[in-house]
């Protein structure tokens, strides 16, 4: 008998041991209370306590949790009800505070969430609400990290999920974004053209600019070919008289050039012949000449033909002009039968 009952007492011992072993997983708190107070904070790791003395009154996890809380009926300053829709990110970073600070934290967590949230849009018109998000998130967070510091909570960050405004309000959101939009489209239609206007107006004064420079490098080039055009011919014509000085030509040969040029210009073509001051003496000499040479036929040319008959005199002209007129007409015309004869003679 007396062994069983060391055996049962074993038994016990070694079942209140095991069942007084707690092991604490990551990231999780117990409070332990001794005797009806507070005693320790386990975290992480292998702990034992001691039975009917100790006690887990709270497990407690150091995670970061997310609480979306349900939306929020707001009137805002313009006196315009919108539906908030919050999200809190919070985690617990004192056990014993978030243990005895407060009897609900989450529920207290939420109504302060709804407070603050009605606090800060209700001095803010429509426009700005929807417009301030990050403004309001920014105070919220604000405001509930430090309304929740005695709770042992830490709030990290605050988010407005949706804001909700009334359906009529919507409607004419709806149309002054549409009346918007339309804006926007005309002013950049308007830029468009203005933008199309302006490059066009300077490709065209590109083209004006491009097509004068043109013209202006053509006309030059057209300029420096005739003045290089120029200059060639008078080179020529100077390395002409060079060679002709060179060669030493007398005039003699110089004159006959001159009546074959002569004979060039009076070929039945010319209307009018120019005759030099000197012809005659020029005929002369070319006549002496061509027949020291033997060029040509020797017979003289009767000089002595008689004109032919001029005429009819105004009886009213017999001063001495009329007389010089008539004396200078028939040597005219000896000059010319000369000349005549004289070709015929060289030819």
């Amino acid at each position: 008998m007396g062994h069983i009952f060391t055996i049962v007492v074993i038994a016990v011992i070694i079942y209140l041991l095991l069942s007084n072993i707690r092991i604490v997983p990551q990231e999780h708190a117990y409070i332990i209370e001794r005797l009806g107070k507070f005693k320790t904070v386990w975290y992480a790791g292998l702990h034992l306590k001691i039975p009917f003395i100790d006690r887990i009154v709270n497990k407690i996890s150091l995670k970061e949790q997310v609480f979306d809380f349900p939306p929020q009926p707001v009137i805002t300053k313009d006196n315009v009800s919108v539906k908030v829709d919050s999200v809190v990110f919070s985690k617990v970073f004192d056990p014993q505070k978030y243990t005895y600070g407060v009897e609900n934290p989450i529920a207290g967590l939420q109504n302060l969430s709804a407070t603050t949230l009605r606090s800060i849009i209700g001095g803010m018109e429509l426009d700005t609400t929807l417009s301030s998000r990050e403004t309001i998130n920014a105070q919220m967070e604000a405001i509930l990290d430090e309304a929740t510091d005695p709770w042992g909570i830490k709030v990290n960050r605050v988010e407005l999920k949706n804001i909700d405004p009334p359906r009529e309000i919507e409607e004419v959101m709806t149309k002054q974004m549409r009346a918007e939009r339309e804006r926007r489209q005309t002013v950049l239609e308007a830029q468009a053209h203005q933008e199309s206007v302006v490059s066009r107006a300077e490709g065209d004064k590109k083209a004006k600019v491009l097509a004068a420079e043109a013209e202006r490098e053509a006309k030059i080039a057209l300029a420096q070919g005739e003045a290089e055009s120029i200059r060639l011919v008078y080179e020529a014509q100077a390395d002409g008289l060079e060679k002709l000085r060179e060669a030493h030509i007398d005039e003699s040969v110089l004159r006959l050039k001159g009546l074959e040029a002569l004979r060039d210009v009076a070929d039945g073509r010319a209307t009018k012949i120019y005759m030099p001051t000197d012809i005659s003496k020029v005929v002369s000499t070319l006549g002496v000449v061509s027949e020291s040479l033997g060029i040509g036929d020797s017979t003289p040319v009767d000089k002595t033909e008689k004109p032919k008959a001029a005429p009819a005199e105004d009886p009213c002209l017999h001063d001495e002009t009329s007389k010089e007129g008539k004396a200078a007409a028939a040597t005219g015309d000896d000059i010319r039968i000369d000349i005549e004869s004289r070709r015929k003679d060289t030819i």
